[in-house]
């Protein structure tokens, strides 16, 4: 089937075919194909609905897992965490009462929200797909609209299926040439959110586009999409292709069949043509990115490995309070290199980079070495599924022997809502995606943010190093 958009992007035209109506206020009342839900933001919207006596409108296009608060060592019940045990005991309630799918500690599929979505196939081209939480952006590699929203929203779709938004305008973001080995999909996003800062895509949808992200596989293109909220798009995503086909073909709860084949005609004809308009381009060379750390308090102060932390100095003045506030809490100072930085712990998981292909890569490195007497270092598979994956080629061998702890999936020191968490002023080299104050566990302790082989090579050097010296 041909592209037959015309003028109009996927985003518009994904948008458009979802509106409901406009609202007075002039937002859009736009339908939401799929809901996905977990333990931390649920439990308040259930109970908004029981205040209004209302019901779950298609509790067949929700799915809730476990994965934010849930231990990733020990997980018989209770948990140590009372906290952790009512949520986790509010979510099998809740899904029970209403007729929701849980995908819990049992079940093979558990793992966090944005990985088992993509796994089972629910994630598809041209829906729409809302969560409450913030990363659900990732699923926008495969060419949906994929919103995080809060906890009154995730009420308002599960007794509507709808809610309101205001549209965004639309930027492509294109990432052209070729990457250097050792320089991943984890760089490339954190280079367009330095460029670009972390208001840069406020009031935008990010369309990645480009012969880097045609190269990419889809784990990588969800790495991508992740991070989009982190630079302050509302959300970001890829244009299917035959990539995006391949993935999908044989998921369990994506089409069957002939009617497969049919679907994946109709994704293929959503992507953006070349005549299509766009609000804002901008442009980089792939060829110029290398690892990419970050050394400050957002996933904006970032430098390539080979570079030193900048001047206060080399930003606008409006800026240079925040970058000696990012300074002082970091401990690090100007045009200090960041390679050589000595890290306490090492964390390889989250949404962003916890797929089979990050821990390969991460194995890759691992593979003969060991981690540093000092350091501390988890590897945290993103579901079950990758979980055993993993076991069945042995991966977790070569972690468990490089002096790595192998964890059950979880979301894991990435928000640190469970007993995965940093000590005083300790730093860790983090394959997640958020560096903010206390982000780990600690109000003291220090993120730097990394692609999972540049985490693997830090916790077998004790400090930041260039993974591309290790491959």
């Amino acid at each position: 089937m041909t592209n037959s958009n015309g003028t109009k992007n996927l985003f518009n035209r994904v948008w458009d075919e979802h509106t409901v109506r406009t609202l007075p206020s002039g937002q859009t009342q736009l339908f939401i194909g799929q809901h996905l839900i977990h333990e931390v933001t649920s439990p308040q919207a259930f109970q908004m609905l029981r205040d209004r006596g209302l019901k779950v409108m298609y509790p067949e296009r929700t799915l809730a897992t476990v994965d934010h608060i849930i231990p990733t060592l020990s997980q018989a019940r209770p948990f140590a965490d009372s906290l952790a045990e009512e949520m986790m005991s509010a979510i099998e309630k809740n899904c029970r009462d209403f007729g929701i799918t849980l995908l819990n500690l049992s079940d093979k599929r558990q793992g966090i929200v944005h990985v088992v979505g993509p796994e089972m196939g629910i994630t598809q081209p041209g829906i729409t797909l809302a969560c409450g939480d913030s990363h659900t952006s990732t699923h926008g590699a495969f060419g949906c609209i994929a919103f995080g929203i809060g906890t009154s929203q995730v009420a308002d779709v599960l007794a509507s299926q709808t809610m309101a938004l205001g549209r965004p305008k639309v930027r492509r973001v294109g990432v052209n040439g070729r990457l250097a080995a050792g320089v991943y999909a984890k760089d490339v996003t954190l280079h367009v959110i330095r460029k670009l800062g972390v208001q840069g895509g406020v009031g935008y949808a990010y369309e990645y586009a480009g012969e880097v992200f045609d190269r990419m596989s889809m784990e990588e293109r969800m790495t991508v999409c992740n991070m989009s909220i982190e630079g302050g798009a509302r959300c970001g995503y890829i244009n299917p292709d035959q990539t995006t086909v391949e993935y999908l073909r044989g998921r369990p709860l994506a089409p069957q069949g002939a009617a497969f084949e049919k679907a994946a005609a109709w994704w293929l004809s959503l992507a953006s043509g070349p005549q299509a308009t766009f609000d804002d381009r901008v442009e980089f060379d792939g060829a110029s990115i290398e690892p990419t750390v970050t050394w400050g308090i957002t996933p904006a102060q970032s430098v390539g490995v080979s570079e030193q932390i900048p001047a206060v100095g080399s930003f606008a003045s409006d800026e240079q309070a925040g970058i000696k506030e990012a300074l002082a809490f970091m401990d690090f100072r100007e045009n200090q290199p960041i390679k050589g930085t000595k890290i306490d712990v090492a964390f390889i998981g989250s949404c962003t980079n916890s797929r089979i292909s990050d821990l390969r890569e991460a194995a890759r490195v691992a593979r003969g070495n060991h981690v540093a007497k000092h350091v501390r270092a988890l590897v945290v598979p993103g579901s079950q599924q990758v979980r055993e994956q993993a076991e069945q080629e042995g991966l977790h061998e070569i972690f468990t022997a490089a002096g790595f702890e192998w964890r059950a999936a979880g979301c894991s020191m990435c928000l640190a809502m469970n007993p995965d968490k940093l000590v005083g002023r300790e730093i860790c080299a983090s394959s997640s995606n958020r560096n903010f104050k206390g982000r780990q566990g600690s109000p003291t302790g220090r993120t730097l943010l990394m692609s999972p082989a540049m985490v693997a090579a830090a916790a077998i050097q004790g400090a930041v190093s260039d993974v591309r010296e290790m491959l």
